[in-house]
């Protein structure tokens, strides 16, 4: 065992402080990672402040971070995927228990034995996972992600969750040439899902509220961008799309995308409103359509989507933070007052 450097949540009123955390040293099949930048999820900032205890309950300290990239420092005897210097990266996950149906047809994300990066019971110390808020963090290999080169290395981190979140759903349902796909909310997961729908050759178009998006939404490769509130622009796609993803996590009326899904069409929820939302059954019975929900996913499909990245150069849009502006970020995140998301700097953490 060796002591960290992190920054963590005493309770869900404290701000997140430095402090030193335990960290195992490498068994046969760890990899030991210096962090070099961390992405801050929303979900980060739902559990330092225990906002899940009915679901998630947060155990303190809290050291959140599940959007990892780093340089490998030391690995066991028995890892044959990564040496000494490679770029890595981890990002929700750290273990599954690798035998259940889930694990062997590679869905990781779904097995019930799963751990998180953070906030989950730890076999190894005792206590609970702490994430990439800190230093260095040590993974098992299957857990551990590799990096394509080219790539910015602060605009990847986001990738781990936020890209991989909206990925998975398009090549679930299958987004290629020729679809049309809709993109509904531009904000950190809906930026990544416009880049990956362009890139995937389907004509893209974004629904947002706010007219002001507009040009960056274009920027970002959509194809078209229509205002929500304008029932007209709205009418004029109904019965057009292949595949809508919602990034939305307010409320807000999801009938009105439905209806915009062809024959056999899909609607992926990724976003997570609070309230249950109402939706009209003839809506789906009608046109054959489906309403799904998708979280992250396994660690072959991570990885194909970084792969994917390296090829079309795609990132996220960040700003890149010092660790000691963590909990500015944080107030700004709850005012979506970033484009599109936040990458803290963890070099900035040696000051500490």
């Amino acid at each position: 065992m060796y002591k960290a450097k992190a920054y963590a949540a005493k309770s869900e009123t404290s701000p997140l402080a430095a402090t030193t955390i335990p960290r195992r040293e490498p068994t046969e099949q760890d990899v030991q990672i210096e962090i070099l930048y961390c992405g801050i999820c929303h979900s980060d900032l739902h559990q330092v402040r225990n906002e899940w205890k009915e679901v998630m309950p947060t155990v303190y300290p809290c050291v959140p971070g599940h959007e990892i990239v780093g340089r490998v420092t030391k690995v066991g005897a028995g890892v044959t995927k990564f040496q000494p210097g490679d770029l890595a990266a981890v990002g929700c996950m750290v273990d599954s228990d690798g035998t259940c149906p889930e694990c062997k047809a590679g869905l990781e994300q779904f097995c019930a034995n799963m751990t998180l990066t953070y906030n989950f019971p730890d076999k190894h110390l005792g206590g609970v996972t702490y994430g990439g808020y800190s230093d260095s963090i040590v993974v098992d290999e299957r857990f551990v992600l590799k990096v394509p080169g080219n790539l910015d290395l602060a605009g990847t981190a986001p990738l781990l969750c936020a890209g991989i979140t909206t990925y998975s759903p398009m090549r679930h349902w299958g987004v290629t040439k020729g679809k049309k796909v809709g993109v509904v909310g531009l904000g950190g997961l809906g930026h990544m899902a416009v880049k990956f729908a362009h890139a995937l050759g389907a004509h893209t178009v974004v629904f947002t509220t706010s007219p002001g998006k507009k040009e960056d939404a274009l920027r970002l490769g959509a194809d078209e961008v229509v205002i929500s509130r304008n029932a007209d622009e709205m009418k004029k796609h109904v019965g057009s799309f292949d595949f809508i993803l919602d990034a939305v996590s307010a409320e807000h009326d999801i009938n009105a995308y439905l209806q915009l899904l062809r024959r056999d069409g899909n609607l992926t929820m990724v976003g997570a409103p609070e309230k249950p939302l109402p939706v009209s059954v003839f809506g789906l019975i009608f046109g054959r359509r489906s309403l799904s929900g998708s979280p992250i996913g396994g660690i072959a499909e991570t990885q194909e989507m970084l792969d994917f990245c390296g090829q079309h150069n795609l990132t996220a849009d960040v700003e890149v933070i010092p660790i000691q502006k963590v909990n500015e970020a944080y107030e700004r995140l709850l005012k979506s007052d970033v484009k599109y998301r936040f990458s803290i700097d963890m070099a900035s953490l040696k000051a500490e």
